[in-house]
């Protein structure tokens, strides 16, 4: 990602790609001659049946040879701890292979002498875990071989939560990107599911029953870079909330509060007060008003029988069929359909004229308030000043309603439209030329159709929390969950409350938790990296730029290698320093409307709301909680200023010893043959040049 800033709309651009990088992988096969080339993994599908703490995993992989000559090597798969393998399948011309399993010495022994004779360290990641391992008959040119992989593990739960990890990163063991990778896991517990949750990847996740849910995770045509990491809690309470927590030596931790709401049917619905807001200005006029009004029409025919709702459309003026909130009655649905259907197209924008009077239907009350807003440009007639407009937009909203804005295509006003979202407590959706925007509405509806608790707190009492995420609580729906995230001080059991208004008044749910000293989740700190740079970011967008702001933002995006607008530098011009390369960013502001501004603002959505961690890029890579920048051709530990280190030559015997001294290091060698890793505060160089054995000094050092 080599490209040169010149507005905060490129923001976009870096974020977009932080998101592309990730996936699983697994086996691989070695060829005896590592200068002939790599194999092609083809497809790589998992399915995974857990019942409680009992989980079995089905491995079905195929390799294909691209090179025109007969290759033959070695099959690995590393196994996850404690797990057992019980079946392993791998048919050429009717006759089975045989596979054994390695214990960790013997496989370091394999792994070490294919990084000496490849001069590749990759292979270091996996050292310390059991593999099995089998003889790989010659695989001819063009030719496939599927390998079936079967094995069980018993999960431990942690305060009722279930960790699974399915290994590993097999980026550098395919010479094409996998066509498909695809993980499946059907759950189902003793006790009421609640969350389902993976801090690495994007899943979708059915819930058929209360103890039972179906995870999907797919990808295609990508190079898989991580582990696949699924956590599943149960518990009895009505309200499930689950902790994960996280701290390294020396710091404090994070922590990510998962919240649950109850599936109790119809009677947890609360009754809402719901106000659609359509813009039928001239720009509306085709497609994209057939879209909203059969969205419109989809809304209005699917509210819940005790909600109350509106609908307005504007151009230059307001129009209205009812002019207050009306329940729900068959009547009222059928008049406001064809009331719908017959909207055309004309005219000019007056935002701030329909949000002034929206906004002034709603009535104080314990209902949660939504006003979902859709308009494809910016304001024409009336007031056109957005900073203007988004305070009167503020002062008319006395009962505190959530504004849910919808912006259609590349003309709307990104910065009234996020502004108006930020301050009214709701969010952003962007739907560019040529998608469905029929689809996005329903879509986005289904998720808020059903609020189970509105209004919602959340206090954790025992352990001193900070820089918590996100700052404004939003509704609690059916079928979702609720990520909080943020930075704990001390350690030990907290009770957590989590309040608000459900259909039966207004109520709290306790649970006791323990914020620990694990280190099991390294990627809640780049979650919460990720959170805190998307809101600081989102801030210079709309309310302008001050060094603090800047700064912070640099800082984050330095320590956990999430690159943005002001720390392009990092992998562009990595000669300069921080403050040199700050001055010379580009300060203008991204525009506020086009294509650019569109991506910019969805990107930083992405950031703030996406459920796992930030990906890595071409030029950044991401180890346990740590990052690296690609910086003149060394991966470069992202807390590295110039100090001084200790230089061991890479594949020398000092390099192997160094991994016997520092378990832990073979990941973080694994990047590359040029590499600066922080031991404590000592830094490591590992090149060409350096040490060829271990001193006893140096081991005196270097030891943990």
């Amino acid at each position: 990602m080599m490209c040169r800033v010149r507005s905060l709309a490129w923001c976009a651009v870096a974020l977009v790609a932080l998101f592309s990088a990730q996936a699983v992988g697994d086996g691989i096969i070695l060829p005896d001659d590592p200068a002939r080339g790599q194999l092609n993994i083809v497809h790589h599908d998992v399915e995974v049946t857990a019942h409680d703490g009992l989980v079995t995993t089905r491995v079905d992989q195929v390799f294909r040879n691209p090179n025109s000559y007969d290759v033959e090597g070695r099959y690995l798969f590393p196994v996850p701890a404690g797990a057992a393998v019980s079946s392993f399948t791998m048919w050429v011309d009717g006759q089975a292979l045989e596979a054994r399993l390695l214990d960790a010495d013997e496989a370091r022994d394999i792994y070490e002498d294919y990084v000496r004779r490849a001069v590749d360290p990759a292979l270091l990641e996996y050292i310390g875990r059991d593999t099995l391992a089998a003889r790989i008959f010659p695989i001819p040119a063009g030719g496939e071989r599927r390998i079936e992989i079967v094995y069980s593990e018993l999960l431990t739960a942690d305060n009722g939560m279930y960790r699974y990890r399915y290994p590993l990163d097999t980026e550098r063991f395919s010479a094409r990107p996998l066509e498909r990778v695809r993980v499946v896991v059907d759950l189902s517990t003793s006790e009421p599911l609640t969350a389902v949750y993976s801090p690495t990847h994007e899943l979708e996740i059915t819930r058929s029953e209360t103890r039972r849910a179906t995870v999907t995770y797919e990808e295609h045509d990508i190079r898989p870079s991580q582990d696949f990491v699924l956590y599943y809690a149960v518990s009895p309470a009505t309200m499930g909330m689950s902790l994960l927590s996280y701290r390294a030596p020396g710091d404090d931790g994070f922590f990510l509060l998962v919240v649950t709401p109850p599936d109790l049917g119809e009677t947890s619905t609360i009754a809402k007060d719901l106000i659609l807001v359509l813009d039928r200005s001239g720009s509306m006029n085709g497609e994209k008003i057939d879209q909203a009004k059969a969205a419109l029409q989809y809304i209005v025919e699917n509210l819940n029988p005790d909600d109350r709702f509106a609908v307005l459309s504007f151009s230059d003026v307001t129009s209205a069929l009812y002019p207050t909130l009306v329940p729900v009655t068959p009547l009222a649905v059928a008049e406001t359909t064809a009331w719908i259907s017959d909207l055309k197209a004309s005219g000019g924008t007056n935002i701030d004229l329909v949000l002034s009077q929206a906004l002034a239907l709603f009535e104080d009350g314990d209902r949660p308030r939504f006003l979902v807003f859709l308009t494809d440009g910016e304001p024409t007639v009336g007031e056109t000043d957005p900073v203007r407009i988004a305070a009167h937009a503020l002062v008319a909203n006395e009962a505190d309603a959530r504004l849910f804005a919808f912006g259609v295509g590349y003309d709307v006003n990104t910065v009234l439209l996020d502004q108006l979202a930020l301050e009214n407590h709701g969010t952003t959706t962007y739907v560019a030329p040529g998608e469905d925007l029929n689809l996005a509405l329903s879509a986005f509806y289904r998720k808020i159709a059903s609020p189970v608790l509105s209004d919602v707190s959340v206090a954790i009492d025992g352990v001193a929390t900070y820089d918590v995420f996100p700052r404004a609580l939003p509704d609690l729906f059916s079928g979702t969950q609720l990520l909080i995230l943020g930075r704990a001080q001390g350690l030990g059991d907290a009770q957590i409350t989590v309040s608000g208004q459900t259909a039966l008044g207004f109520t709290s749910y306790v649970s006791l938790a323990s914020f620990s000293a694990s280190m099991t989740e390294p990627t809640l700190p780049r979650l919460w990296a990720g959170r805190k740079i998307a809101y600081t970011l989102d801030r210079i967008r709309l309310y302008g730029e001050s060094d603090e702001l800047v700064n912070e933002v640099i800082a984050l995006s330095r320590q956990y290698g999430i690159i943005t607008p002001y720390t392009s530098f990092l992998v562009e011009e990595g000669d300069l320093s921080p403050e040199a390369a700050a001055d010379a960013v580009y300060r203008a502001a991204a525009p506020a409307s086009g294509a650019s501004a569109v991506q910019a603002s969805s990107s930083l959505k992405s950031l703030a709301e996406d459920s796992a961690a930030p990906g890595a890029s071409e030029a950044v890579r991401v180890v346990d909680d740590r990052a690296y920048f690609l910086k003149d051709g060394v991966w470069t530990d992202s807390l590295y200023a110039g100090e001084t280190t200790i230089d061991i030559a890479a594949y020398s015997a000092a390099y192997f010893e160094l991994v016997d001294v520092v378990p832990w290091i073979g990941p973080h060698l694994a990047l590359g043959d040029k590499v600066i890793v922080r031991l404590g505060s000592i830094f490591v160089r590992i090149g060409a040049e350096g040490a060829q054995t271990l001193t006893f000094e140096l081991q005196t050092l270097l030891a943990p």
